[in-house]
């Protein structure tokens, strides 16, 4: 009994299911982020891929797990895995457009003339902070962006306070950092 759970079959079948249950768990993750940030089309189509890798794998589990209980391990430990690589794919495409607002007692003018040279719009407000006198620069970029951003922010004033948070919609009239159109957004532009 013990040596038929780790025959070359059920081990292939296991690494199957652990490698197949972490792509439709990361497939799903993402797909419930977008969900949340409003993006319908993408969450749509990941949510197809997501149950047709599910149920196959399901199917193949619930039909053998009798004869083959170790797959239960092989299956709770890709799901498992499956969250923490969805989490790390997400922060990585960094989906979505954020509120980053800065709060700095010093450096505001030089920062603001920094982060709109890249293209970026900034909105600066003076207001009172517990020791005095402060600037807010408060700028809806895109999440990606801040890896050009913070660095700016951290050079120009190490002490300044930032925060982020998610922006759902947003108007028009200023979009995020302007890039052109490249590869096929480029040709769709055409038309």
């Amino acid at each position: 009994m013990v040596l038929a759970m780790f025959d070359l079959h059920t081990i292939v079948t296991g690494f199957i299911v652990f490698f197949a249950r972490i792509c439709d768990v990361s497939i799903g993750t993402v797909r419930m982020i977008t969900t949340v940030q409003g993006r319908t089309g993408i969450a749509f189509i990941l949510a197809v891929f997501e149950i047709i890798i599910w149920i196959s794998v399901a199917s193949v589990v619930i039909h053998q797990v009798r004869e083959k209980p170790i797959l239960i391990f092989f299956y709770a430990f890709g799901y498992a895995t499956g969250n923490v690589v969805g989490i790390i794919t997400e922060k990585k495409l960094a989906f979505g457009l954020i509120n980053f607002r800065v709060i700095t007692k010093t450096k505001s003018k030089t920062m603001t003339e920094r982060i709109r040279k890249m293209g970026q719009p900034v909105t600066m407000f003076q207001g009172e902070g517990m020791t005095g006198p402060v600037y807010e620069l408060y700028i809806v970029c895109r999440r990606r962006d801040l890896k050009k951003l913070i660095p700016i922010i951290k050079e120009e004033d190490p002490d300044a306070f930032y925060i982020t948070e998610h922006a759902m919609d947003i108007s028009k009239a200023l979009p995020p950092i302007y890039q052109p159109a490249t590869g096929w957004r480029a040709v769709m532009k055409r038309k």
